[in-house]
């Protein structure tokens, strides 16, 4: 165990030097979030398909319990039951659109070196035209549940529940339960509950009352998660539990189109159509999946019907809801309806990531709207949505309640859109006719391979350093 030690101690003071110009220390995030019996005992695994390339190089780490898929590199970091999705990366040949075209030279490949990620999603691939052929976290550390989601990160701390999604951080602190897109930034110390998304044509903003923020997903002086999410979250870990303990399982029930990874939990009178995506780690409970639908790494269904074509994204919670066609639920986002205050959601509506709706009355969301923020009651709706047709009529700027937007609607209406016909096709909701496979179909026939560390010594929780070529 010592080598085990002294690797999140190494780990810690680069963070920490990379973070000293805010005073921020992070040993005792590590201190207390680290399990170290559970890190020497679980198993690590990487899923095998024919559609995606394979190579894996671990080197001096721990990867306790974590995914891997695609092709990744980790060298002196520990990675705690993680997610490290490769099947979204770039491929030889693929032409990234800069200021000229540059095509790639080689397959893209996740690189992750002397950091630390604690249950932690990393996917899509980089957005930083200066590697394209490498996804790179580097001296960083991520809390509970954070989704690293296309984004490059050099000596960074992100906060429990948050989202870095496309973009670059150099020295960032992302405070918890925050949604960044935002380009490209530099020592920035941004605070617990914000929602920024930002590019050349329009500015997004919205940052919660720190007294939700405190009861959904606050963190104690230790950076530890607390609060109604968090609490909803470890309730049903143990879920999971099983689906490591046991080598084979019974297939869930799906259509030939669809697929419903083995590392999900899918219980009770759950539904899945044609086109589905079932995630690993994805939670479903009396869920009914309409065609096309997919439910992302963490997210969670339960006594909820999505019609087709609904997205939900990393980390989303629904439950007791009725969800309409071709919407978007965004990352992290928590619509905690009850059973006798169901939450209803129109067709073609964006639920803006890391969006709470709980309410013990019913809530009705008509149908394309833009949605974000804290929604307690239905009073609260007027302040925290917008139509589109309303949305695409401001001129340069909008307040609504909190949330501030400056730029062109129709770009930012735009973007959503394409990004979520984007997701879909990735997906493989479009799929038809042996046309447009996506990952509801490359991921029906994925083998897992796992991988073990040492068990004593002085190397007790360290695993191997190996190569896992094609």
């Amino acid at each position: 165990m010592d080598r085990l030690k002294q690797l999140n101690d190494r780990i810690v003071s680069r963070v920490n030097l990379n973070l000293v110009e805010f005073d921020f220390h992070t040993d005792k995030f590590v201190e207390d979030a680290m399990d170290y019996e559970k890190m020497m005992k679980f198993y690590a695994f990487y899923g095998i398909t024919s559609q995606h390339p394979i190579y894996f190089h671990f080197k001096h780490s721990n990867i306790a319990g974590s995914y891997f898929l695609g092709k990744c590199y980790v060298g002196r970091s520990s990675i705690y039951k993680s997610d490290i999705r490769g099947d979204e990366l770039k491929r030889k040949g693929d032409i990234i659109q800069c200021a000229k075209e540059i095509p790639l030279v080689e397959d893209e490949t996740i690189s992750i070196l002397d950091s630390l990620l604690y249950k932690t999603l990393v996917h899509s691939n980089s957005h930083n035209p200066e590697t394209p052929e490498q996804f790179v976290i580097r001296n960083t550390i991520s809390a509970h549940y954070a989704n690293i989601h296309g984004s490059t990160l050099e000596g960074c701390f992100i906060g429990a529940f948050s989202t870095v999604d496309l973009m670059n951080l150099h020295s960032c602190i992302i405070g918890e339960f925050s949604y960044i897109q935002a380009g490209e930034l530099f020592y920035r110390n941004i605070p617990p509950g914000t929602v920024w998304i930002r590019n050349p044509n329009f500015n997004f903003k919205y940052v919660f009352d720190k007294k939700i923020i405190d009861k959904y997903i606050g963190a104690n002086s230790a950076h530890q998660p607390c609060g109604i999410i968090y609490n909803f979250v470890a309730e049903r870990e143990k879920e999971f539990e099983r689906l490591f303990d046991v080598v084979d399982l019974a297939p869930i029930d799906a259509p030939a189109t669809s697929a419903v990874n083995r590392y999900a939990v899918v219980k009770g009178k759950s539904t899945i159509g044609d086109n589905v995506l079932i995630a690993q780690r994805a939670f479903l409970e009396n869920a009914t999946m309409g065609d096309g639908s997919n439910a992302q790494e963490n997210s969670y269904i339960i006594d909820s019907r999505l019609a087709g074509h609904v997205i939900t994204a990393h980390g989303a919670k629904i439950i007791n809801s009725e969800v309409g066609y071709e919407t978007f639920v965004g990352f992290n986002s928590f619509l905690n309806g009850k059973e006798n205050g169901k939450i209803t959601i129109g067709e073609n509506c964006i639920i803006v990531p890391h969006t709470i709706i709980d309410s013990n009355e019913p809530i009705n969301i008509p149908s394309n709207c833009f949605v974000w923020g804290f929604i307690g009651s239905m009073d609260d709706i007027k302040n925290q949505s917008i139509s589109f047709d309303d949305f695409e009529e401001t001129r340069d700027l909008l307040n609504v309640g909190q949330m501030t937007f400056s730029g062109k609607t129709s770009v930012f209406l735009h973007v959503f859109q394409k990004r979520i016909y984007q997701v879909l096709l990735l997906n493989g909701a479009l799929f038809k006719d042996n046309e447009n496979r996506g990952h509801a179909q490359d991921d029906q026939d994925i083998s897992f391979n796992t991988l073990q560390p040492y068990r004593t010594g002085s190397s007790k929780g360290i695993y191997p350093s190996i190569r896992i070529n094609p």
